[in-house]
C-alpha cells in the first residue's frame, strides 16, 4: 500500500492531486462565507521576496523582537486565528515587537531551484533575510525565534547556525528526532528508495498528497481524534467556533517545494541527521551541540505525530545552559491536537504564560549585570542564571 502511494505516481494521479488542492481551497472559501475565516491582527508587510512575506504586527514598541516561524505547508494565520486564541496577540500583550515569516506559494520556476528553496534556503537564507529586516526595523541585534511543527525545524536550524543572533529559541511540538521505533511516518519513508522520485513527479508536492500520507501514517490523530473533538465541541459554542475556524485553516494548504520536501524526508525523517549532529546546511554541519541560545521545548505526551521521542533527545542534548520543557495536555475545540498549542484555550492559559515568565527571567538575568556597578557588588554575589 505505502509503496503504491509513494512511488506509482502517474501523470493523471499527479494532476488529480493538484486539482484536489484547488477543491479544498474552494471548500475553505465556503467556510469563510459561513463566518469561520480568520480574524487577524492588522499587520504590515515589511519585506517580500519569492516564497516569503515578513509581517510586522501592531505599532512600534520598545520591547524585544520575536520572529514567529510557521510550518511551510499551510497558511500562517493559525498563529493569529482570532483575538482570544491568537499567539500573535499574546506576544503583543507582553510588549514584544512581533514579526512573522509568512511562507507563500512559489511559481514553478522558483520552486525548481535546488539552491534557493531547499532546507538551506528556508532555514538559512530566508530566515536570515527576516532577521536583517527586523534589525533594520527594530534596532534589535538579537531576536527570540519561535517555531511550530516543521516551522520549529527551520527555527531550530537557524538558531544553531546563528547562536549569537538568537536571544532564545521556543520550539512548539517540533519534530527534531526521528527514531523509526516511534516515528509514525517511518513506514512511509522506508517504502520509497528516494523522495526525489516524488518531487520529480510533482515539481511541488501538493498539500493534499501530504494530507493523505499523514492520514495513512496516523489515522487516529488525523481522523478519529478530529471527529471526537468535534463531538465534544458541540456542547460549547465557543469550542465549536474555534473547531470550525481550524477546519477552515486545514483547507488552506499550498504545495511544498520539491527540494525542501526531499531534504526533509532524506536528511531528517530517513537519516535523523539533525539530532545526530550531521545535518548539512550549505557548507556547515549542525546538530544539538550548536544550540547555544536558551531553549524552550513544548511537547504532547499523547501525540503519535510528534511523540516525546521526537523532542526529548534533541532538547536534552542541546548545548543551551538555560532550558525549559513544558508538556501540553490538550484542548477541546482545536480540531487537530497538533495545533492546540497555538489555538487551544488551555495552552493560552497555561503554556504561554509559562513561556513568557521564563523569557522575562532570562531578560532580567541578562540585564542584571548592566544595572550593577562591579565596584559596588558584594563579594561572592551571584547573578541569576534562570
Amino acid at each position: 500500500m505505502y509503496a503504491s502511494n509513494w512511488n506509482d505516481l502517474s501523470t493523471l494521479g499527479v494532476a488529480a492531486l493538484k486539482q484536489m488542492d484547488r477543491s479544498r481551497q474552494a471548500r475553505g472559501q465556503l467556510l469563510d462565507r459561513a463566518g469561520y475565516g480568520p480574524r487577524e491582527t492588522p499587520s504590515t508587510v515589511l519585506h517580500a521576496e519569492p516564497g516569503l512575506k515578513l509581517r510586522r504586527y501592531g505599532a512600534s514598541l520598545a520591547g524585544p523582537a520575536v520572529l514567529l516561524v510557521p510550518a511551510p505547508i499551510k497558511r500562517a494565520y493559525i498563529w493569529d486565528l482570532a483575538p482570544e486564541i491568537s499567539v500573535v496577540q499574546r506576544w503583543l500583550e507582553r510588549g514584544y515587537r512581533v514579526y512573522l515569516a509568512e511562507w507563500v506559494p512559489l511559481d514553478e520556476a522558483d520552486a525548481a531551484s535546488d539552491d534557493d528553496f531547499n532546507l538551506t534556503g528556508y532555514a538559512d537564507r530566508l530566515l536570515t533575510h527576516c532577521r536583517e529586516h527586523i534589525r533594520q526595523d527594530s534596532g534589535e541585534d538579537k531576536v527570540v525565534i519561535a517555531g511550530h511543527s516543521l516551522g520549529g525545524i527551520l527555527a531550530a536550524i537557524h538558531a544553531c547556525l546563528y547562536p549569537e543572533a538568537i536571544a532564545a529559541t521556543v520550539l512548539l511540538e517540533a519534530p527534531l528526532g526521528f527514531d523509526p521505533a516511534s516515528d509514525c511516518f517511518a513506514p512511509l519513508v522506508q517504502a520509497t528508495p528516494d523522495a526525489r522520485r516524488i518531487a520529480d513527479a510533482f515539481g511541488q508536492v501538493p498539500g493534499s498528497f501530504l494530507n493523505m500520507m499523514s492520514a495513512a501514517a496516523e489515522p487516529h490523530a488525523f481522523g478519529w481524534e478530529r471527529l471526537l473533538d468535534r463531538t465534544a465541541s458541540m456542547t460549547s459554542p465557543q469550542a465549536l467556533s474555534s473547531y470550525m475556524q481550524v477546519e477552515r485553516w486545514t483547507h488552506d494548504e499550498f504545495p511544498l517545494p520539491g527540494p525542501l520536501f526531499v531534504d526533509l524526508v532524506e536528511s531528517l525523517y530517513r537519516n535523523d541527521a539533525f539530532t545526530r549532529g550531521k545535518l548539512a546546511i550549505g557548507r556547515r554541519t549542525v546538530g544539538p551541540h550548536d544550540m547555544k541560545a536558551p531553549l524552550a521545548s513544548v511537547f504532547d505526551a499523547r501525540s503519535k505525530v510528534i511523540p516525546p521521542q521526537s523532542v526529548m533527545p534533541f532538547h536534552d542534548a542541546a548545548a543551551s545552559t538555560r532550558k525549559l520543557l513544558l508538556e501540553y495536555s490538550g484542548d477541546i475545540g482545536v480540531n487537530l491536537q497538533h495545533v492546540g498549542v497555538l489555538v487551544g484555550r488551555n495552552a493560552h492559559a497555561r503554556i504561554w504564560p509559562a513561556i513568557f515568565s521564563w523569557l522575562e527571567a532570562l531578560h532580567e538575568a541578562a540585564e542584571a549585570p548592566a544595572s550593577v556597578d562591579a565596584r559596588d557588588a558584594a563579594p561572592g554575589a551571584i547573578t541569576p542564571t534562570d
